[in-house]
């Protein structure tokens, strides 16, 4: 494994000006499976792909509804998304109980990134090992962010994270315009199909190793919920019904045969070389 002198504390600059324990942190992310988060005028989704690390066992939690406003999905250290969603439970529950409203979601978002920053200069400690998508809504309409390890908090339109994310940044990056005005149905199917971009090329989504998280009014394939455009996560043969509209992904052009190599020259043949 690769070492250097600067990264056997978090607390310590390289003379490059990096934090390196910071940095491994936040290649623990991208070692995660890939979560997707987008957003239009009237909702927030979140997608991910759920892992399962045999046979006999069930596939990982990838999502956690904090508050009936606010949900996450994860990438990287489950035991550590355990953790600082429970803070972030912790956090809003606080807020109804003092001000008897939900709290807003970029003040919950910042009140993460203030832990995490803790753990980036303080002695003795390792950063958290996880970054989440955050989605939710408050008086200013659905909201997307995401936070990183580092301490790092940011609002997007749509966003990814885990492994093989860049794929699925390259659809957003082409499509994003186009979300603001999209219905629940369209903004899951422009959903999975970047969440598909990440896939290895023998996997295809299906409805065990796919979640989707939905802040906003209900969908036409969903049933009334109560409170109204509250977060719910869809599992299962929930998500069935969006996989099937999905369009089929385009095939890869077959490579241009490659002409037949000259033979070899044998042994008392005289090589002949081009000008």
């Amino acid at each position: 494994m690769f070492r250097n002198t600067y990264d056997s504390d978090n607390t310590v600059f390289s003379p490059q000006g990096r934090l390196h324990q910071v940095e491994y942190a936040l290649e623990a992310v991208k070692q995660g499976s890939a979560a997707v988060g987008l957003r239009s005028k009237t909702h927030a989704i979140l997608l991910a792909l759920k892992r399962s690390t045999g046979e006999l066992a069930s596939y990982q939690q990838k999502m956690f509804r904090i508050d009936d406003h606010v949900g996450i999905a994860i990438a990287g250290l489950t035991s550590d998304a355990r953790v600082l969603s429970n803070f972030m439970r912790q956090q809003a529950m606080g807020e109804r109980m003092m001000f008897n409203r939900p709290m807003p979601v970029n003040r919950l978002v910042s009140s993460i990134a203030d832990k995490a920053q803790v753990n980036t200069q303080e002695y003795g400690r390792r950063p958290y090992g996880v970054g989440f998508l955050v989605i939710g809504q408050d008086q200013s309409g659905p909201h997307l962010f995401e936070f990183s390890p580092s301490g790092n908090s940011y609002e997007y339109y749509a966003m990814s994270i885990g492994a093989r994310s860049q794929s699925a940044k390259t659809y957003l990056e082409k499509h994003y315009e186009s979300f603001a005005d999209c219905n629940l149905e369209d903004l899951i199917r422009h959903g999975l199909h970047a969440l598909r971009e990440t896939l290895q090329q023998d996997k295809e989504l299906n409805v065990n190793n796919t979640s989707v998280g939905i802040i906003g009014p209900v969908g036409q394939h969903e049933k009334p919920i109560s409170p109204p455009g509250s977060f719910r996560i869809l599992e299962g043969d929930n998500v069935e019904v969006y996989l099937q509209s999905m369009e089929k992904k385009e095939e890869a052009p077959a490579p241009a045969s490659v002409p037949d190599a000259a033979p070899a020259p044998t042994a008392d043949e005289d090589v002949q070389m081009s000008g």
